[in-house]
C-alpha cells in the first residue's frame, strides 16, 4: 500500500524524523484556515501541495507558495480537482515554509534479486532521481544492508559517506536521520521509505521534506493502525469486493475477463489472450484474476460474479489446470455462479484441463447454460474469448446478449 506523502510524514514524526508542521485540506475553506494556524504561530510562508500517489507534481502545478491564507486558500481551489498523470486531486497538505540550503536524496528498499535491503543515498536530490541514476550513476551511493544487522550507527556512517558526505557535524547529523528512516522501515513493515528531498535548512536543520512510504499489505495482520491508512475514496470498488472475498484480483484496461488458478497461470492467459486480441480488433485483458490453487465452488461463484460486474468486460474466459483444485469443482462453481446471479450477464468461455477436466466438462454439458462454451485448448479459448468480444464491443450499448 503507497501512503500519501501526509500520511508518510505521520509516521515519520513517530518514529522521530524531523518533518515540518502542516495539515490536510480537501476544500479551500480548510485550507484557509489550516494556512491562518501556520502563519499565526510564526511561519512566513506555507506549501500547498497536491496529495496524489505519484511523482512530477510540481511540474504539473500541483505545489504551490502562499504568504497569507487567502492567498493558500485560492491555491488550493487550483489545485483541488486536478488531474496529475491520472490521479485526481482530492486533497492538499498545507505545510510550513522553510528557506532550503541543500537538498538530499535518501531511500531504503527491499532488493528482492539480492534478497536483502538496499540504501540509496545522493548528496543531489530534489530531481528525478532516475535520472540522476541513468546520467551519473557515481552521484548516487548503493550500499547493500544486511537484514540481520540493519542501519546501525556505523552502517549509517557508511552511507553518507559513499554519498560523499566529508566527516563532520553535516555527516552526523544526515546519518541520525537515516537510522529513524530506517526504524520507519522496520517498525512499520515497509518495502519502500524515500524522501526526496532531505534538505539542509538555512537554520542548519536536517529535515525530510517531502516522503514516499510503501507498505508490505502482507503485514497488516501486524498493525491494526494501518487500516486507516487505506484510501477508500481511491480504491477501484471491485478491487476492494475481491480482496473482501479473499481474491487476488487486478484492474486492467481491456475487455476480456480473465480468472485462473494460480498466479503463474493467470499470467500466462493474460498473454495470450492479448495475443489472440491482435487478430480480434485489439480486445486485451481486464484484469487479473488468481483463484488460488485451492479454491472452492464459492470461490468460483465469487470471483465470476466479481469479473462480471464490471462494465468493461464484454466476455470472460475461465482458464483452470485442475491440480488441488479439481475441475469438477471450478466447473460446479460456474454453475452456482449462474444460479445466484440469475443468469450470465456476461459470455463465459471455459477452458478446463488437469485434474477431472472430463467430469468437469460433463458438468458443464449437463447444466448446458447459455452462454458458456466450452474449449479443449488454452490458444483455442483466448481466440474464441476474444472473437466474441470483439463482435460485442461493435453493438450498441445494451445489446450484449
Amino acid at each position: 500500500m503507497d501512503l500519501y506523502e501526509y500520511q508518510a510524514r505521520n509516521l515519520f514524526r513517530q518514529h522521530g524524523v524531523p518533518v515540518l508542521d502542516g495539515a490536510v485540506a480537501t476544500t479551500p475553506e480548510e485550507a484557509r484556515s489550516a494556512a491562518q494556524s501556520l502563519l499565526g504561530a510564526g511561519s512566513e510562508l506555507v506549501v500547498v501541495k497536491a496529495q496524489v500517489k505519484t511523482g512530477g507534481r510540481g511540474k504539473a502545478g500541483g505545489v504551490k507558495l502562499a504568504r497569507t491564507a487567502a492567498e493558500a486558500e485560492a491555491r488550493a481551489r487550483d489545485i483541488l480537482g486536478m488531474d496529475i498523470k491520472g490521479h485526481t486531486v482530492r486533497a492538499v497538505l498545507i505545510s510550513d515554509g522553510v528557506d532550503i540550503e541543500v537538498e538530499y536524496y535518501f531511500s531504503i528498499l527491499l532488493d528482492r534479486a539480492e534478497r536483502q535491503y538496499l540504501a540509496m543515498c545522493s548528496r543531489e536530490g530534489g530531481m528525478d532521481i532516475e535520472t540522476l541514476a541513468a546520467e551519473r550513476p557515481e552521484a548516487l551511493a548503493r550500499v547493500g544492508i544486511d537484514p540481520l544487522e540493519g542501519i546501525t550507527p556505523a552502517v549509517a556512517h557508511r552511507i553518507v559517506q559513499a554519498a560523499g558526505f566529508e566527516a563532520g557535524s553535516l555527516a552526523d547529523d544526515v546519518a541520525a536521520v537515516i537510522e529513524r528512516l530506517w526504524e520507519v522501515f522496520t517498525a512499520e513493515d515497509a518495502t519502500l521509505v524515500e524522501v526526496n528531498p532531505l534538505v539542509k535548512a538555512a537554520d542548519g536543520r536536517i529535515i525530510a521534506l517531502d516522503g514516499k512510504v510503501t507498505l508490505d499489505d502482507n503485514s497488516r495482520f501486524r498493525h491494526p493502525a494501518h487500516a486507516e491508512l487505506v484510501d477508500s475514496a481511491a480504491t477501484d470498488p471491485l478491487e476492494a469486493c475481491a480482496r473482501e472475498a479473499g481474491l487476488n484480483y487486478v484492474r486492467l484496461e481491456g475487455q476480456v475477463g480473465v480468472l485462473g488458478n494460480g498466479a503463474g497461470l493467470v499470467m500466462s492467459t493474460l498473454d495470450v489472450v492479448a495475443g489472440a486480441g491482435e487478430r480480434h480488433g485489439g480486445m486485451k485483458p481486464a484484469n487479473f484474476l488468481d483463484l488460488g490453487g485451492g479454491s472452492s465452488a464459492e470461490v468460483m461463484a465469487t470471483g465470476l460474479e466479481v469479473v462480471a460486474s464490471d462494465p468493461q468486460v464484454h466476455a470472460i474466459l475461465v482458464n483452470v489446470f485442475g491440480g488441488i483444485t479439481s475441475c469438477d469443482t471450478v466447473a460446479q462453481g460456474i454453475v452456482t455462479a449462474v444460479e445466484s446471479l440469475g443468469g450470465l450477464p456476461k459470455p463465459v468461455v471455459v477452458r478446463l484441463d488437469g485434474n477431472n477436466a472430463d467430469t468437469g466438462r460433463a458438468i458443464l454439458a449437463d447444466a448446458a447454460i447459455e452462454g458458456v462454451t466450452v474449449v479443449d485448448t488454452m490458444d483455442g479459448a483466448a481466440d474464441v474469448v476474444t472473437a466474441i468480444a470483439e463482435k460485442i464491443s461493435g453493438r450498441p450499448a445494451g445489446k450484449e446478449a
